[in-house]
Formats: C-alpha cells, structure tokens, sequence
C-alpha cells in the first residue's frame, strides 16, 4: 500500500470521526445543551476526541488488510438532553447531525474526486473520503442502540413505546457484532451504499 495513501487516509478517517462527534456537540448547543463546550469538546483538536480503540487500533486495522468494511468511533462528545429548549427536537436534530456531518463530507469528496481525476493519488484520497463517509453515515443511522440511528428513532416514539425500545440498549454492541459475524451487516451496507456509490459515480472501497 502506498504509504502516502495510507497517511492521508488515517487523517481523513480520525477527521471525519471527530467532525462526526463535534456536530452533535454543537447542534446541541443551538439547543441550549452547553455540556460539551463546557467539557471543552467543540474542537478540531484530535487529542480530546481520540478513542484508543475506536480511534486508532480499529481505523488501522482495517485500512492496513483492507476489508472493505470500516469500523471507527471517536470518544463521544457529552449531551444532556435535559438541557435541551424542545427535547425531542433536539435529541433528532443532535442525532442527525453527525449522519448530516459525513453524507457532506462525502458530497464534498465527490466533487475533488471528479475535478482532481488527472491525479492517481488524488483521486483515491478522495475516493476514500467519499466511501468512509458514506459508510460511517449509513452505519451510524442503523436504528441499533447505541447508533445514531435509534436516537432518531427514539426521539419520535411514544414515551411508552420509547421507555421499551431503550431496553435494547444492553444488548445493541451485542447485535451489532452478531450481524457483523453472520455478514448480515455488510449485506446490508452493501444494498444502501452500492445504489449512492453510483448515484455519485464514484466506485465503492
């Protein structure tokens, strides 16, 4: 693998997840929820956001053997609902906002992607940034706790139907690494992200 592929594609992955986690700190804080600015999580800066695991083990992982599936988190970022001007507003909206987050990421690699078609190098970063992007989206709106998927979900339920769909949340790393082991996830991401990989005419990782 080329190493300078390899760099910049470490860069763009931790971006991307750290762009992910600080939109939902400052969607919150359009809504009034000022923990994560008060925690000092509204940054750029990778150091308050880095996951050992989920962060640095993980994106290497599956860049060096090239799986074609990405799994990758940052630390996430503090929310308090409770501090929330209109909660269930704001638990959509805050949930959406870093799914919102990485499709814009993958909208703005698809353009570099096309403009810079006369550099090799060029082309596959951005053809990196398109489908890590896609992928973290996709993935983060499964409505599997704790994805981003379900707070949407949840923010919209009833409150009775709302307190059962939480019982879920024990088990939702669970069924995640079930669907993962039985490739029932990749089969999934499969049918969502090949149609939007075509649709923006850039070829899947």
């Amino acid at each position: 693998m080329n190493p300078e592929f390899l760099a910049l594609s470490v860069v763009i992955l931790l971006f991307s997840v750290i762009v992910h986690e600080v939109m939902h700190g400052f969607v919150a804080l359009k809504f009034g929820d000022r923990t994560a600015l008060n925690a000092g999580r509204l940054t750029l800066n990778p150091i308050p956001h880095v996951d050992p695991i989920g962060t640095i083990l993980l994106p290497i992982f599956f860049l060096v053997f090239r799986t074609g599936f990405f799994i990758a988190w940052a630390k996430p970022v503090p929310i308090n609902p409770l501090n929330f001007n209109n909660i269930r507003k704001g638990e959509l909206f805050v949930s959406l906002a870093g799914v919102g987050s990485n499709f814009a990421l993958a909208i703005l690699g698809t353009i570099f992607y096309h403009l810079f078609s006369f550099n090799l190098l060029l082309q596959d970063i951005f053809q990196f940034t398109v489908g890590i992007n896609l992928m973290l989206g996709v993935f983060n709106l499964l409505p599997i706790p704790p994805l981003d998927g379900s707070k949407v979900v949840l923010s919209q339920l009833p409150y009775h139907l709302a307190k059962e769909y939480e019982k879920m949340t024990s088990y939702g790393f669970l069924i995640i690494l079930a669907l993962l082991y039985f490739n029932i996830l990749g089969l999934i991401l499969s049918l969502i992200l090949f149609p939007l990989h075509a649709l923006l005419g850039v070829p899947p990782l």
